[in-house]
């Protein structure tokens, strides 16, 4: 974990901050100059105004009414009617706004009325997933939520930990959750879970002392955090820093404040946009032309707005829910719990992937892997030794001889034990004395480089003692070292005889030792994440790997899972480099290690600011502001609850390849999205250019209001199948893009084709058969709408129907939307319409027009794949 300090995390208040509780609680000014623990302890202790003994209790409840509680309070929000009305701003939902009232004034109210459910429905939904999400934060409240054994004056006393304020002296012992962030001020034998934060299960060691101001908060072993645990031991501790100022807190914090857009956010928000840019020149150009014309103003209106209303992809929205949707119920059919719909979409773009080691890559589940004698050579007699200490050794058990047991060695039957010296982190070893047949042998298990210092002899292969001279300790020790380089955690076995008159152990009887072996520990590799590395390298994600524990340990893993480092960065490298300096090391760096929680959402920040779609992968608290910032966060079924709220996919198997099988689901669903945006940009684009173009030649309308909102209900119903279409197997091969300059090059070339074609139609229903007004109209409506619905056979693939053939739904949508069209002028509602019979002759002529235009796009849309894709 690093040492970056973000900004109010971490830094510690003075005596009395002017800041006050509840609603009127404003921020503790910052200190300047180094943190809490590199300070001298006298120093921070009259920095705060407090002595070894405590604060007083009127001190005190002055502190707790000026600072406020030590609580993690949430920022206060908007109420819920503001917070969905605020939903109403997106650019997208403010054109469908628009688009529905004037379907209101032009009494189209059937259209007005379906636009204003899409729009509910949309904003709905939003609303409640991220209100959900929202309430992350607050499940983290919990976090300190205790009692805690408290100094004042010089007697202890039990308060709530609420009550806590800077200069308080607390009490630690075994099984204590940490109230407060606290440098300590003495300890005995203490050591702490710091999993909270870091997400490593291995014990920390604690000690009074003093730490580097830019050390990772991992190696900080002066303070205790707030909501750590103590595993083992007894501590007196100076509280410096409460409530939100904690480290914790600044996870709070991280929840609590906004973050940028996601990918689809923004990919939408340009769209948006651009199509309002559009439509009000649209609009503008057409008023501007028929009132130059001095055609009537009313009907000129009207007719701009349905122009307006014709360019709007009403049905947007409702397309993207629904593909969304499908998309989230068929990963809840892999084992991925949608939480937000918009996610599916960011997890298909994603084109980087943060993860966090333990867990994820490992198993998180320390394994006893290897245990070898002095010659380096597996040795089951080491591994008896192990289990004997392990097995007889009194007091809170650590995660390496719970390893140790798993063995479940058979080699304790006829020892009993006579005494012990349990461990401590001066000596940073245990010791038992055993007795089995009258001999009496005291075994030991500790640090190699603790060990080593106190081993005299070497055990031999055949379990005879050997002189262990400074070159044989010199190699042991280089043993020791390049098992670490290895990625393990190891520990050192030694053994002596001890005289059967001998009674109570002392620290001199751990001496004279022999040296019998290593033991190596690590948290495996998951035997399934290598080949779904692989899979998402294929796919065009590059993976990387962000954690809480060593260097040397993080790119162990990822070499026995075969992902390459290309680099690697520390928290403290991470601290000392300013935000454009992490965006260029980002880019180039696979592992992150010993980063604190706040550096692992600037790297994400980072990476996004170099235009990457970024996931993040975690399932502890300390991953929680890194799932809040990425643009789809993700975590698995059995994470903290923080992590599972914060997150907007659940992986309910913790497998890598469930996330990749939700990769390419993700990218369908963007797929079928933009076969409606190509189609319906192009489509509405063309004919509403061909309409505005017309009207400047035509002495009356080239098509009526109602029937251009005809026109446009039928196109949209016609596509209402899309999300049920299959997509191309190269769209599922990389990421894709939302890429606006592809989508207005699309929409110009594919408009312009369409109205080249319409132009054609003009041409021949004008001077090859003289058509008047409402046979013009006609004949166009039923040109135009069977081109743009049609079409979509051939933008909807890169390839051709053979190769991926649409689906039946959207066969059957698409040709009853053309039979309608072709049909309705022969009925006695087409009349209604302002519709005419055409005689069989405009028909067929019609009929070739659209054959030749098919034709055309078949081959524009394969040449301008080959030139231009990048989505």
């Amino acid at each position: 974990m690093g040492a970056e300090r973000s900004s109010g995390q971490g830094t510690e208040p003075v005596a009395h901050p002017p800041r006050h509780s509840g609603a009127r609680r404003r921020p503790a000014p910052k200190r300047e100059g180094p943190p809490a623990w590199s300070e001298p302890v006298e120093s921070l202790l009259a920095r705060l105004g407090s002595t070894s003994q405590g604060l007083t209790p009127q001190e005190a409840e002055a502190r707790l009414e000026s600072l406020g509680p030590n609580a993690l309070e949430s920022r206060r929000r908007r109420p819920l009617p503001l917070e969905l009305l605020l939903r109403l701003g997106n650019p997208l939902v403010l054109v469908l706004l628009v688009a529905c009232g004037i379907s209101a004034f032009v009494h189209d109210l059937t259209s007005s009325a379906i636009i204003a459910v899409i729009v509910l429905i949309s904003v709905t939904l939003d609303f409640v997933q991220e209100h959900r999400a929202s309430n992350a934060a607050e499940r983290l409240r919990g976090a300190v939520a205790l009692r805690a054994r408290v100094l004042r004056d010089g007697v202890e006393q039990m308060r709530p930990a609420t009550e806590l304020v800077p200069g308080d002296v607390v009490l630690l012992a075994t099984g204590s959750r940490v109230p407060a962030d606290a440098r300590l001020i003495e300890s005995h034998a203490l050591s702490v879970n710091e999993s909270l934060l870091t997400g490593e299960p291995y014990p920390v060691e604690k000690a009074p002392g003093l730490a580097s101001a830019d050390a990772p908060l991992a190696e900080v072993g002066n303070t205790v955090f707030a909501g750590t645990s103590v595993l083992g031991g007894t501590a007196r501790a100076l509280v410096f820093a409460t409530g939100r100022d904690t480290e914790v807190g600044g996870i709070a914090r991280g929840l609590d404040a906004p973050v940028a857009s996601t990918a689809f956010e923004r990919d939408t928000r340009r769209f948006s946009v651009m199509l309002m840019r559009l439509t009000v020149l649209m609009v503008l150009f057409v008023l501007l032309v028929n009132l130059t014309l001095e055609r009537p103003l009313l009907e000129s209106f009207l007719f701009a707005m349905a122009l307006a209303v014709g360019l709007t992809p009403e049905l947007l929205p409702m397309v993207v829910s629904v593909t969304l949707a499908r998309g989230a119920l068929r990963l809840a059919d892999q084992d991925v719990i949608v939480k937000r719909l918009s996610a599916v979409h960011d997890l298909g773009c994603m084109d980087v992937l943060c993860t966090d080691k333990t867990g994820t890559l490992t198993e998180a589940n320390i394994r006893l892997e290897r245990t070898e004698d002095a010659t380096a050579q597996h040795s089951e007699h080491t591994l008896a030794w192990a289990f004997l200490n392990s097995h007889f050794a009194t007091g809170l058990r650590s995660p390496m001889d719970e390893a140790i047991l798993a063995r479940r060695v058979e080699c304790t039957q006829g020892w009993r034990k006579q005494d012990e010296l349990p461990f401590d982190f001066e000596r940073r070893r245990v010791s038992v004395l055993l007795e089995k047949d009258g001999r009496r042998v005291l075994v030991v298990k500790g640090a190699p480089e603790a060990l080593l210092s106190r081993c005299e002899s070497l055990e031999a292969a055949d379990g005879t003692a050997q002189a262990l001279d400074a070159d044989a300790r010199e190699c042991l020790q280089a043993r020791a070292d390049a098992l670490s380089e290895q990625g393990f955690r190891v520990l050192g076995l030694a053994w002596r005889d001890v005289p059967s008159q001998r009674g109570r152990l002392s620290l001199e009887d751990e001496t004279d030792l022999v040296f019998a072996g290593f033991a190596s520990f690590l948290d495996p590799p998951k035997q399934s994440a290598r080949p779904a590395l692989a899979a998402l390298g294929e796919a065009g994600i590059e993976v990387k790997v962000v954690t809480g524990d060593n260097a040397r340990v993080a790119v162990h893993v990822c070499q026995e899972l075969g992902l390459e480092v290309r680099g690697v960065l520390t928290g403290a490298e991470v601290a000392l480099l300013d935000d454009p300096g992490l965006r260029a090391r980002a880019e180039d760096t696979t592992v992150f290690a010993r980063v604190s929680p706040s550096q692992k959402s600037r790297i994400l920040r980072a990476l996004r600011q170099r235009g990457h779609v970024v996931g993040y992968l975690g399932d502890g608290i300390n991953d929680a502001p890194s799932l809040h910032e990425a643009d789809v966060g993700i975590s698995v079924s059995g994470a903290v609850d923080v992590a599972r709220e914060a997150a907007a996919l659940l992986l309910l198997r913790p497998e890598l390849g469930v996330l990749h099988d939700g990769v390419l689901e993700g990218r369908r669903t963007f797929g079928n999205v933009m076969k409606y945006i190509r189609m319906g940009t192009s489509s509405n684009f063309g004919n509403m250019l061909s309409m505005a173009l017309a009207s400047l030649v035509l002495p009356f309308l080239p098509m009526l209001p109602i029937q251009i909102l005809l026109n446009n209900m039928l196109y949209d119903v016609s596509e209402l199948a899309i999300p049920l279409d299959t997509v191309d197997a190269e769209q599922l091969a990389r990421p894709p893009r939302w890429d606006m300059r592809f989508v207005r090059l699309y929409m110009a070339v594919f408009g312009t084709l369409s109205s080249l074609f319409d132009a054609a139609t003009f041409t021949v229903l004008l001077h090859g058969f003289h058509a008047d007004a409402p046979l013009f109209q006609t004949g166009w409506f039923m040109e135009s709408l069977t081109t743009q619905v049609l079409v979509i056979f051939i933008i909807r693939t890169r390839g051709g129907a053979a190769r991926s053939p649409p689906a039946r739904l959207l066969v059957l949508s698409s040709l009853g939307a053309v039979a309608v069209a072709c049909v309705l002028p022969f009925t006695p509602l087409g009349n209604y319409l302002g519709f005419v019979p055409p005689p069989p002759a405009i028909l067929a002529s019609l009929g070739a027009l659209v054959a030749l235009y098919l034709g055309c796009a078949v081959v524009l849309n394969r040449w301008f794949f080959r030139r231009f894709d990048t989505a």
